[in-house]
């Protein structure tokens, strides 16, 4: 026999709204023992997955090097300066403060990968194990519907319980 999406996932499944903030959000995660929601539509429709890696790049400022023109008396050419803008805490503060009131729709991810379920363990296993991807939770479908999800740990689990020693 082999082991179905159905069997090996979790079926109670934590998941937040599209428009449901970032502050929210972050807030939920820090209460959980998991590191992603499914994001799901009134339908229980899955329209994006959010992580803990998908939140971590709004603290992340993509240059923070500003280039500052200095003029040399007597201003008749200028130098140019880098200045690191590190300003650590006070630029996450920054960014926390910009994005907390915006709805997670903005920092999902879209295309997420899921499976029906009847979906065969080692199909699964396919997902998760590719390192191209970086997966760690797939949702599980029926009928387009979130029904339940399979994380990495779930799966290592069956296929542990399904060993004969």
């Amino acid at each position: 026999m082999t082991l179905r999406a159905r069997e090996i996932m979790t079926g109670d499944v934590e998941r937040v709204d599209p428009d449901d903030r970032v502050s929210d959000v972050l807030d939920r995660l820090a209460r959980v023992d998991f590191n992603g929601f499914p994001v799901v539509d009134g339908d229980d429709r899955v329209v994006g997955i959010v992580t803990q890696g998908d939140l971590v790049r709004l603290f992340r400022a993509p240059d923070r090097v500003v280039w500052i023109p200095i003029g040399v008396p007597p201003f008749s050419e200028t130098l140019t300066y880098a200045v690191d803008l590190s300003l650590g805490d006070l630029d996450i503060g920054a960014d926390l403060v910009s994005n907390a009131r915006k709805p997670i729709r903005e920092f999902m991810t879209e295309d997420v990968v899921t499976v029906q379920a009847d979906t065969s363990a080692e199909e699964i296993l396919s997902i998760l194990a590719d390192e191209e991807r970086d997966i760690n939770r797939v949702p599980v479908l029926d009928d387009d519907r979130l029904v339940g999800i399979v994380t990495r740990e779930d799966l290592l689990r069956a296929l542990r319980d399904e060993i004969e020693w």
